[in-house]
């Protein structure tokens, strides 16, 4: 974030970072606007001209050779600023998909618990509404800030070159201009940062609602929703309006500092032509440039506050990339798996506790070895630590103590990508995505053909609902898989996992909460795709693994006992107490 606390010098910094890919076009901008600024300011020279020697000597000649070079400057001016707005366009969209590409890259890598800490819908307004901001700015704001500051610069010369007198009288009224445009621009550039934290609460507010709107109209929760929403706006408008005011009274006092002083200088200079000291052309020339140098400030006045408010959102942006993943590949002695492994898990004094709840570990010093091709059900009441352990598998996080090892081989010496390939995934809620049918079952393996995915789709007993669909494989379901039931839903996510062929598998069963046929479906694939794989089952309903081949019974993050349906019966009363509340259901 130390980029861009220092405005405007950090902000400018900020964006010739991600500029410096593009220094032709950087070069060329720089030169149309600096073409353009001339240009703009001979036109005060020529308008002298026009008024010395065409208007007040008479001759018609030297009038339209002032004329056709008046012309000639209006369509050098055109040309040049159609090469800088679009140069200046171009690059303000291009830095913001790359600074697009570059967030949602980052966020990729990030491990799964800064989601938990930080809202998602919130850092989807970071990588949308922050970057638009940056594009404005990139693509308008600073070219017009250059081309004023140019302009102002130039201006000033000219003033000086024109009439020194009239010039000290304008020079009088900059350091009123500057003070209140210091003082202004600091009060913006913090209420620029609040304006747009409270639209990212806007637009998180809105995502939460309508991604949950079954859930908001099944309790009538509308008129609660909206009070909530109305109060996040107006909180949102109150910051905006007195954003709005700040800069409001920042263009008042410029404006009226400004054209106050070229009153003044009008009615000194007017009485200089009366009394012979200059000429028309020269009063003319120099209104034209203090009106340029007038205006320029003007602007830039403006165009600040939309800076700070670049300032805030590069801030931002900034913070998003400066997020470290607390997941990483070692960087040091990292080991690399074989392409195949065998799957076989060792967990030693594993213990973690999430950074919310340090007070009760979620694991507490679980040991346990699962052989390869082995099938271990992990049963336990609610928040047991079954799917904790899912988690540290996968490596969403690390435990605070003890380690997990793949064939012999600490997970934490491995990059995340090359432990992860061993590992097919199949949650209780299944996540589907916006997209194609095939598209999702692909999801497993982007670079498998046809051919594979309806094989994979066959093994998860899905392909004779697929093939009802309008469009088959081709089907479009909506975001989350609206539109299919549970057990459809399930079943693609079990092709996809049929279809990623990994050597270690992952279960959260989810049939508990289906009907018998769809039931009956899902496991029949369920039990195709374990075969030869090392898998873990997370099991509500004791009925759908007391076939497996060992059972863990976990409770209150400890592991309690470990071995078939008929020992655990025999010998744990957890376990005997939840199948006798079970089966005699």
């Amino acid at each position: 974030m130390s980029v861009v606390r220092s405005f405007p010098r950090g902000l400018l910094h900020f964006a010739m970072l991600w500029l410096a890919p593009y220094r032709l076009a950087v070069l060329g901008a720089s030169l149309a606007l600096l073409f353009t600024a001339t240009i703009t300011l001979s036109i005060g020279q020529g308008l002298r001209l026009l008024i010395d020697k065409g208007l007040a000597a008479g001759e018609a000649a030297l009038l339209n050779q002032s004329v056709l070079i008046f012309f000639v400057l209006v369509l050098a001016l055109a040309i040049g600023t159609f090469a800088r707005f679009y140069l200046v366009s171009w690059l303000g969209e291009r830095v913001v998909a790359d600074i697009r590409r570059r967030v949602f890259d980052h966020l990729l890598t990030l491990h799964p618990g800064f989601f938990d800490q930080n809202r998602s819908l919130e850092i989807q307004s970071r990588l949308t509404a922050d970057t638009t901001l940056l594009q404005t700015v990139i693509g308008s704001s600073v070219s017009m800030a250059l081309r004023n500051t140019l302009m102002m610069v130039g201006g000033i010369i000219w003033l000086f070159i024109t009439n020194l007198k009239l010039t000290l009288i304008v020079m009088v009224s900059v350091p009123l201009v500057v003070a209140p445009i210091i003082i202004f621009g600091r009060r913006v550039r913090g209420l620029s940062r609040s304006s747009q934290d409270r639209l990212a609460d806007v637009g998180s507010y809105v995502g939460e609602m309508l991604g949950q709107i079954k859930t908001v109209q099944a309790f009538n929760h509308e008129p609660l929703d909206r009070q909530r929403f109305a109060s996040v706006v107006e909180e949102s408008f109150n910051v905006a309006r007195r954003r709005i005011v700040q800069r409001a009274l920042l263009i008042v006092v410029v404006i009226v500092l400004v054209l106050g002083a070229v009153g003044v200088m009008l009615w000194i200079g007017g009485m200089d032509v009366i009394e012979g000291r200059i000429t028309g052309g020269e009063l003319a020339a120099f209104v034209f440039y203090a009106v340029i140098v007038g205006s320029a400030v003007g602007s830039i006045s403006e165009v600040i506050g939309e800076l700070q408010r670049a300032a805030g959102a590069a801030e931002r942006i900034v913070e998003l990339l400066q997020s470290r993943s607390d997941i990483e590949a070692p960087a040091q002695n990292m080991q690399q798996l074989p392409e195949r492994v065998a799957g076989g898990l060792q967990l030693e004094q594993v213990t973690f506790r999430y950074p919310t709840r340090q007070e009760r570990p979620a694991l507490d010093e679980v040991t346990l070895n699962v052989v390869p091709g082995e099938t271990l059900a992990l049963v336990g009441p609610s928040g047991a630590g079954k799917t904790t352990l899912f988690d540290l598998l996968l490596r969403f996080a690390d435990p605070q103590q003890g380690r997990i090892l793949l064939d012999g081989v600490d997970i934490r010496q491995l990059s995340p990508h090359d432990l992860r390939r061993c590992f097919a995934l199949v949650p209780q809620q299944p996540a589907l995505f916006f997209g194609s049918v095939e598209d999702n079952i692909r999801y497993g393996r982007p670079d498998a053909d046809m051919a594979e995915v309806e094989a994979a789709a066959r093994a998860a007993n899905a392909e004779e609902f697929i093939l009802q669909m309008p469009d088959g494989y081709r089907t479009r379901i909506g975001d989350g898989g609206v539109g299919l039931s549970g057990g459809q839903k399930q079943r693609i996510a079990i092709a996809r996992a049929v279809l990623a062929d990994a050597p270690v598998l992952l279960l959260d069963e989810a049939t508990s909460a289906l009907d018998a046929q769809s039931e009956y479906l899902i496991q029949q694939a369920m039990e195709r795709l374990m075969q030869g794989r090392t898998t873990l089952v997370i099991a509500h309903r004791l009925a759908t693994v007391t076939g497996a081949d060992r059972i863990a019974v976990m409770d209150q993050g400890r592991l309690q006992a470990v071995g078939t349906h008929a020992e655990l019966i025999r010998d744990n009363p957890l376990y005997a107490r939840l199948a006798e509340l079970q089966f005699s259901q």
